[in-house]
């Protein structure tokens, strides 16, 4: 019986080695140059510890929203596709809608230039 469950070990130990290895190469031989720069405090393209008080730009909610739109958009197509027939022309309608809402959201993004990268 526990001769069905040796490749599977096998498998996971591979995954293991294969995850986890290159990152123990890399801490173990990777070079060590630290300085101020690598070890500063890196957020959303600005010093982290400056004043609450300063303008934020708006293009990182932009991005975030049109990752979000496409991201459920693959998200919910790809099982919407495979069970197309079982779920009739109700399914279908209800995925047009779903689009049309993420369409709305994409022209809002397009408006507004998140498209556009200085």
């Amino acid at each position: 019986m526990l001769d069905n469950y040796l490749p599977v070990l096998i498998f996971i130990l591979i995954g293991i080695l294969v995850g986890v290895g290159p990152l123990v190469l890399g801490y173990f031989l990777g070079p060590r140059r630290p300085d101020r720069e690598k070890d500063s405090p890196y957020e959303c393209g600005f010093e982290a510890f400056e004043s609450a008080r300063m303008k934020f730009d708006v293009r990182y909610y932009l991005v975030a929203i049109l990752f979000i739109i496409f991201d459920l958009e693959i998200a919910f197509l790809f099982p919407w596709a495979v069970a197309l027939e079982g779920l009739g022309m109700v399914g279908f309608v209800a995925m047009t809608l779903f689009l049309g809402i993420l369409v709305v959201g994409f022209i809002y993004e397009w408006r507004k230039g998140a498209l556009e990268w200085e």
